[in-house]
């Protein structure tokens, strides 16, 4: 078998939740111990990270990781999804896993998991605590698939738990309010473990719902919005300057408005792993934000892509992402400004069309995802918020079209998806 044999078998023998969406997702903890058991209780053997929310997850979590590769710690780092490879999911020290290694697990493992008819996301939990083992790393930063207290990374006794916010994304599973979402994700809160929580929005009953969780689970909790103000400029070479009472000002790799409060939550997530982490100093995490592109490979978060015009790549999805990429939008100079999205059919459309400008020019298009709605009905729904423009059948082609109307001193921005990214990332360079 070699290794797009091995992928092929990943991606059709257990429901993959990129392209089926509801099917693929399986409630309960049962497989996940069942494979747990089998290894050994890998996780148990390496001190973890967990992080949870519904945005900022991704971002919190590589830049956590960056910080403590520049520590000098071994880092595992498992996130969801990827972009292009597969391999993106379970990195060490910046380092995708090995193909001979995934092949190894479909080969050896996975007909043992078979009867389980295990999810997609159950199987490569269990290879990546597997493979953080075997690699000996120090320290994984592990982010939470889909809410947290029922998630298969939720068997981890961490050294700190995040939940980085809470806004409305996954309703039909993880309930329709704030506070029933805001339930699920406190489930990462653990006995004893303290825990870190980036923002609340000011909803009292979301902030109620982690401080009777902590209490129950006597764990101290710390709100990132209550402790160090952060702000921020932006600097011409790309970087963006984080101004913090605490750590002075940091420069940060990283784009996007939104990281100012990823920022936060990070670094109030430091001062308590400062505790327990004992290499961390102020100089290794000023040189993690400012390497975090460069040591874990991160990327489709406010991307610029080109230059006259300027292309920017964002992967926000839902209806806060979004909120966050059109401020940035309204703020980033530009004489016209065209937009290149699609969206999957599960997601709160009418909530996302509503916010777009509608003095954008728009080319509708679809991911190659079977989740992807059809460019078709989207164009249809957007028109009747009043976005016009015409539609692409796939991302390249939408966004060649998009770079023969833009001129110098237009902005041509792609989004609405991470699968929409994923297939102009892939088109434009094949690998990350």
């Amino acid at each position: 078998m070699n290794y797009t044999e091995a992928i092929d078998y990943l991606y059709n023998a257990a429901p993959l939740f990129q392209n089926i969406g509801a099917g693929a997702y399986k409630e309960g903890l049962s497989n996940t111990h069942f494979i747990d058991d089998y290894y050994g209780h890998p996780h148990t053997s390496y001190r973890t990270i967990h992080v949870a929310g519904t945005n900022g997850k991704g971002s919190v979590s590589h830049t956590l990781a960056a910080i403590l590769q520049a520590s000098g710690y071994r880092v595992g780092l498992y996130t969801s999804p990827h972009l292009v490879d597969f391999r993106e999911r379970i990195r060490v020290n910046g380092e995708m896993i090995s193909e001979e290694r995934v092949v190894q697990f479909v080969e050896e493992d996975c007909p043992v998991f078979g009867k389980l008819s295990p999810s997609f996301f159950e199987l490569v939990t269990g290879l990546a605590f597997k493979y953080f083992q075997e690699q000996k790393v120090d320290v994984a930063v592990i982010e939470v698939g889909m809410g947290g207290r029922l998630d298969c990374t939720n068997i981890i006794r961490p050294i700190l738990s995040i939940i980085t916010n809470v806004s409305f994304d996954h309703t039909q599973f993880l309930g329709a309010t704030l506070p029933e979402i805001a339930f699920e994700k406190a489930g990462v809160i653990k006995d004893g473990v303290p825990a870190v929580v980036g923002e609340t929005n000011g909803y009292s009953e979301v902030r109620k719902i982690f401080e009777r969780k902590a209490l129950e689970c006597k764990s101290k909790i710390a709100f990132a919005d209550e402790m160090d103000e952060v702000t921020s400029t932006y600097c011409k070479d790309g970087f963006r300057m984080y101004h913090t009472r605490h750590f002075g000002t940091i420069s940060g790799q990283l784009e996007g408005n939104y990281q100012v409060q990823n920022t936060a939550t990070i670094l109030a997530a430091l001062g308590i792993l400062a505790q327990r982490l004992r290499r961390l100093s102020v100089d290794h995490i000023r040189e993690g934000f400012a390497s975090c592109q460069t040591l874990t490979h991160f990327c489709g978060r406010w991307q610029t892509l080109g230059h006259e015009p300027l292309v920017v790549c964002d992967a926000g999805h839902n209806v806060a992402g979004i909120s966050q990429v059109v401020e940035q939008l309204r703020k980033t100079p530009h004489r016209h400004l065209y937009i290149i999205i699609g969206m999957v059919s599960d997601k709160d459309i009418d909530g996302v069309l509503s916010l777009l400008p509608q003095d954008a020019f728009y080319i509708f298009t679809q991911a190659s995802v079977r989740r992807a709605l059809p460019v078709e009905t989207f164009q249809a729904e957007a028109e009747k918020h009043g976005l016009h423009g015409i539609s692409c059948p796939d991302v390249m082609s939408a966004y060649r079209l998009g770079l023969e109307k833009a001129e110098k001193d237009d902005m041509l921005f792609v989004g609405g998806s991470c699968y929409i990214v994923a297939d102009l990332l892939k088109g434009l360079f094949g690998k990350i």
